[in-house]
């Protein structure tokens, strides 16, 4: 018999959570994440009884993170805001993602979407608006950033 769907948002809330935030910065990564409850929800009743309902959420949460890059993608502009944005992003829950936070965006996007999200790097270079070579060559060098700072620790 399978869980009733409140608590299989109870159980894996807090996965689906941690993959949204980190592809996405923090009021799009709320989105995301009920975004992806929904979806799982409509699907809920089609889903096999022996299926690993993480695996499949997590699948879902990445392509909503996703869809919402696709729709949300920043143009560049020469003017700032005059404050930053309060909403900021909360600390990660686990101290491989402040040393992820650390390092520079090209770095840290090629690892979030290629390690953790799943994308190869040929989708990682179309949603960031780079090309597979560079998105690779970023990967490595952030993994190496990744290694020497754990040795450092």
């Amino acid at each position: 018999m399978r869980a009733p769907f409140d608590q299989v948002v109870r159980e894996h809330g807090r996965t689906v959570l941690r993959v949204c935030r980190a592809a996405l910065p923090a009021a799009d990564a709320d989105d995301a994440w009920s975004e992806t409850f929904l979806s799982a929800l409509r699907g809920w009743p089609e889903l096999a009884e022996d299926a690993n309902v993480e695996a499949w959420l997590v699948t879902i949460a990445r392509r909503r993170c996703l869809d919402l890059i696709r729709r949300r993608r920043v143009l560049p502009t020469d003017q700032l805001p005059e404050t930053p944005s309060g909403q900021g992003n909360p600390a990660p829950p686990e101290p491989v993602w402040g040393l992820v936070a650390e390092l520079p965006p090209k770095q840290r996007q090629a690892i979030t979407h290629h390690y953790l999200l799943g994308f190869s790097h040929t989708e990682t270079a179309a949603l960031v608006g780079a090309t597979p070579e560079a998105v690779r060559r970023a990967a490595a060098d952030g993994m190496r950033a990744l290694r020497r700072r754990k040795d450092e620790l």
